[in-house]
């Protein structure tokens, strides 16, 4: 199999987040359905840290048990920083969001022109959401995509291929996983926002592609690991405040199950393909 065919199955495993993100474009769903939408997502996202943490973690463990400290201490520091940045880089940016928001308001003067002003301002609270989960979600899959091109550099071709398999059902879940926020807060995005949301979360499985196949580096998969798991940990946390906000506990709990049954159930043939 050449570097083109590699190439273009590892696209092909990025963009089957296409299949998830028209959920985005209900109309009007019912308040009960919003909740159970949003926590679907948070237990995908829950299962998508956990997963995203074992792999980083992985070659360090390995270290451990070889008693290779190098090894040890720049693995763990890259987690580490790449964790803090992708987790605390968020907040500090939502709190710049936030202030500008607010400086902007208090610019438009009172009456009908400051509410016209702020209410578009209010709905992308939502579209934020799904843009950090979509950023996560694209830094995550930059990894994965770096596992299907080492894989094929080494000769592994039955394991990028069946990678490729896995990979490409589990996005499916994560297109879901971006749009739920808009979904839960009723905003209807249009087609082009879905074809940009995709292209961030999917695209970087076909980059990840191309450049695993010359590099192969543990390092660089654990720093966009620890990138991923630390702004996808922070959308949990704001998905989590939308979903007490929906005074719905039993349903969102039978919810968040089944966003973690269906985030393992896809995780299940990259585990059966031997990754």
């Amino acid at each position: 199999m050449s570097s083109a065919q590699v190439a273009l199955l590892g696209a092909i495993a990025g963009f089957t987040i296409y299949l998830g993100l028209p959920l985005g474009r209900l109309r009007n769903p019912s308040p009960r359905l919003r909740a159970g939408l949003n926590a679907v997502a948070i237990g995908i996202l829950i299962f998508l840290v956990w997963d995203v943490l074992t792999h980083a973690w992985e070659p360090v463990d390995e270290a451990l048990g070889k008693h290779d400290w190098g090894t040890v201490a720049s693995g763990g520091l890259t987690l580490a920083v790449g964790l803090g940045i992708g987790l605390m880089g968020l907040v500090y940016y939502d709190g710049w969001i936030a202030r500008r928001a607010v400086s902007a308001a208090r610019n438009v003067g009172p009456g009908a022109a400051a509410s016209a002003e702020l209410a578009p301002r209010a709905r992308s609270k939502a579209g934020s959401l799904a843009l950090m989960i979509a950023t996560g979600i694209g830094l995550h899959n930059f990894a994965e995509g770096l596992a299907i091109g080492n894989s094929a550099a080494k000769g592994e071709l039955s394991l990028a291929v069946l990678l490729i398999i896995g990979f490409g059902l589990h996005n499916a879940t994560e297109g879901f996983g971006i749009v739920a926020p808009l979904a839960a807060e009723g905003e209807r995005p249009s087609w082009a926002t879905l074809l940009l949301l995709g292209l961030i979360g999917g695209g970087p499985t076909f980059l990840g592609t191309v450049v695993g196949q010359h590099v192969v580096d543990d390092t660089v998969s654990i720093a966009f690991l620890g990138l991923a798991a630390g702004s996808i940990l922070y959308v949990v946390i704001e998905l989590l405040a939308v979903a007490r906000k929906a005074a719905l506990k039993t349903l969102t709990t039978w919810c968040v199950l089944l966003g973690l049954v269906l985030g393992f159930a896809t995780d299940a043939v990259v585990t059966a393909a031997g990754a």
